[in-house]
């Protein structure tokens, strides 16, 4: 087969006389995305949150927020080599294989994988060293997404990979792991660390079609940092980042977000590559058209695919009519989260385990302790390990309703859709 090369909006382009989407890829089209059989795809997708990226909320912790603060408490109640186990053991559990068949049969059709890039890094290189040797990507988040991308393909899922925290970080709160600025935008070494990961997530990735595409940052440039400075270097940024995926993975989506909790578009300008799609995030909005008429504007102006990037943790009546207002303006979605803690606005609700709230109030201290949460090592010991075992998934509980909210659940059995006890 023949390839011949072009330029496209001042990117070189790998083409060969067969389609892409021909092979598998999912490829943009105008304001819709086309599947290989020539159909529009509709993202329905949910988000892994907590798995490969922890968020304190999921634990009930109002102080240990971001992945740091939470690492530090679980050595602090378990010490160094427990909290090793913990965590590989949560990381195994959190998502598994049984976890990803209910997902497809739930009627999803994507999954979406936040990432923190510590785990996909050597330790000297997760810590930011200022050695000129190249970055090793040899952390264990590569066979944990390894795992991921092989059952999603059993299962006829799709996958976007979506760095929720890039090196330095890139929204300067507690989502992204930084130090309270978006450093990425700030210091050419975090650049140049976040756009070899992309590469390397690109190359390893590039050659599969279950992969979707690539959410380059989550939720970039919060309203709390330099936005007019800022938001001028977003797009650029997006031009040097997707140029890197598209040198070793050319078919493949790109993602962008948009600043400002992912609901500003106003930094971008026409679309600069093929094969974009442009994120927005919303919680709590009102339903109607006003609630995305920015975006629908920004839709048919740059005739460019939007996806919902995250919504939800609400009502079933919210959830139902913000995803209707969504597709019948061609947006598709992906909905936050898929498990959860004592919440029925998930997928799948945790029943939190015996003891649980003294384990959330050590998490919710300035100044955590063993002795101010009332805890021996041994009774938080046994308490994490009970809740190692509640999140398996047979040990939950699958909220229907939650699930229906959002159109799927055909195959699933009736439910009377019991709701968790309200967290103390």
């Amino acid at each position: 087969m023949t390839l011949r090369a072009f330029i496209t909006a001042g990117f070189l382009v790998l083409a060969t006389t067969l389609p892409a989407w021909a092979e598998g890829f999912i490829h943009a089209r105008g304001r819709d995305l086309i599947a290989p059989d020539g159909n529009v795809f509709l993202i329905r997708g949910i988000a892994l949150g907590n798995w490969l990226m922890p968020e304190g909320y999921l634990f009930k912790f109002k102080k240990a927020k971001a992945p740091r603060e939470i690492h530090q408490l679980m050595e602090l109640l378990l010490g160094p080599d427990d909290a090793w186990a913990f965590w590989s053991d949560f990381r195994d559990r959190w998502v598994a294989e049984d976890d990803i068949r209910l997902i497809a049969k739930a009627g999803f059709n994507t999954i979406r994988v936040p990432l923190h890039y510590g785990l996909f890094l050597a330790q000297n290189d997760r810590l930011g060293s200022d050695s000129n040797q190249p970055i090793r990507f040899e952390g264990p988040g590569w066979a944990l997404l390894d795992r991921l991308v092989g059952w999603c393909r059993q299962a006829g899922l799709r996958v976007i990979i979506d760095l929720h925290a890039a090196p330095g970080g890139q929204t300067g709160v507690n989502h992204d792991d930084g130090t309270g600025f978006p450093l990425v935008f700030y210091l050419p070494r975090e650049k140049a660390r976040t756009t070899a990961l992309w590469r390397e997530i690109a190359r390893r990735y590039g050659a599969d079609p279950t992969v979707l595409g690539y959410e380059l940052l989550n939720e970039p440039i919060s309203t709390y940092n330099d936005e007019d400075l800022l938001n001028s270097g977003l797009e650029p940024l997006y031009r040097e980042l997707t140029q890197a995926v598209r040198e070793v993975a050319p078919h493949q989506l790109v993602f962008l977000a948009a600043a400002q909790w992912d609901q500003n578009m106003g930094p971008f300008g026409p679309p600069f590559a093929p094969n974009l799609v442009y994120v927005y995030h919303q919680f709590w909005s009102t339903t109607g058209l006003d609630a995305i008429q920015d975006y629908v504007n920004f839709s048919r102006l740059n005739r460019v695919p939007i996806l919902l990037g995250e919504a939800g943790e609400a009502e079933d009546a919210w959830n139902r009519d913000y995803h209707r207002l969504n597709e019948r303006y061609g947006f598709g979605w992906s909905f936050w989260t898929y498990k959860n803690l004592e919440s029925s606005a998930s997928v799948v609700n945790v029943t939190a385990p015996k003891g649980w709230t003294r384990i959330a109030a050590a998490g919710s201290m300035a100044d955590p302790s063993l002795e101010k949460a009332g805890l021996t090592r041994a009774e938080a010991k046994a308490i994490l390990w009970d809740y190692l075992d509640a999140i398996r998934l047979a040990r939950t509980q699958v909220n229907v309703c939650y699930i229906r909210s959002l159109d799927l659940g055909a195959d699933l059995p009736d439910s009377p859709c019991p709701r968790p006890a309200k967290w103390p």
